[in-house]
């Protein structure tokens, strides 16, 4: 498969399925950003990286079917939160670690992603600013799927939370590091430039 030597072979899942609000309710990752919608900066970055690519989506399937090799939803119409689509990549992965991303940002860098993956193992690896945990920018070994679901019954629901009960590793970035910009709002796509790379392309 199509993975850089060093690096462990991986499912990569794309969270595309929120309420988009802040968008005005409009699907996020369908949103053009540079002349090219938001999944499609990730999908081009990524696409190299594995023969696994999964997007969690609550609409537009036959749009998101374009760019992914499987297509995951919520089991729960109302949106429950980035841990539902978290729990339903983990349940198709077909590797031994799921590289989860958010669809909202395409400023993401081959290095960065590299970084992640050079350190998964048996713990979960996920970026670090500062003092704050980015708990959509991790890799999850797939291990763990039974924790997760454990913990989905027992009512969890935040990512950060869950995570961070199984010692995390830390990718340390800046704080403010511009690959980590969630362009979630009309304004901030208009505002935020690219970084110069062409996602791959």
């Amino acid at each position: 498969m199509p993975t850089t030597p060093f690096l462990p072979p991986c499912s990569v899942l794309l969270l595309c399925g929120g309420r988009g609000q802040r968008m005005g309710g409009r699907d996020k990752g369908l949103v053009e950003w540079q002349g090219h919608p938001l999944i499609g900066w990730l999908h081009d970055l990524v696409r190299p990286l594995t023969d696994d690519l999964i997007v969690s989506c609550n609409r537009n399937r036959e749009r998101y079917a374009a760019f992914a090799d499987q297509l995951v939803a919520d089991e729960d119409a109302e949106f429950p939160g980035p841990l539902a689509g978290i729990r339903a990549g983990l349940k198709v992965a077909r590797h031994a670690q799921l590289l989860v991303l958010p669809c909202d940002a395409p400023r993401l860098d081959r290095e960065l992603l590299e970084a992640l993956l050079a350190k998964a193992g048996e713990r979960p690896v996920m970026v670090r600013q500062g003092e704050f945990w980015e708990p959509l920018f991790c890799v999850i070994p797939k291990a763990l799927e039974s924790s997760l679901e454990h913990a989905w019954q027992a009512g969890e629901r935040s990512p950060q939370r869950w995570l961070k009960r199984h010692a995390p590793l830390a990718v340390d970035c800046e704080p403010g590091d511009p690959r980590l910009a969630n362009l979630n709002s009309p304004e901030l796509l208009i505002q935020v430039p690219p970084l110069g790379r062409e996602a791959g392309r």
